[in-house]
């Protein structure tokens, strides 16, 4: 099982990949940045929230593990 300190750091480091790729896309759809940008630190937010939780949820389920 993953601290916190390490659950945190991987869901921060996915989000960022994510934040430049949505920056990129939203840009492109909407022909703003400001509002690619917008849009991309919303879901970058909501994403490291969400992913958090599914790491934690999950750590708590012991289906598919190999035993020790």
């Amino acid at each position: 099982m993953d601290t916190n300190r390490r659950t945190l750091a991987k869901a921060l480091s996915w989000q960022l990949m994510g934040l430049v790729t949505m920056t990129t896309l939203g840009t492109i759809v909407t022909g703003s940045a400001g509002i690619g940008g917008a849009l991309a630190l919303a879901s970058a937010a909501l994403g490291t929230v969400c992913y958090v939780v599914h790491e934690k949820l999950w750590a708590r389920v012991p289906w598919g593990r190999l035993p020790k």
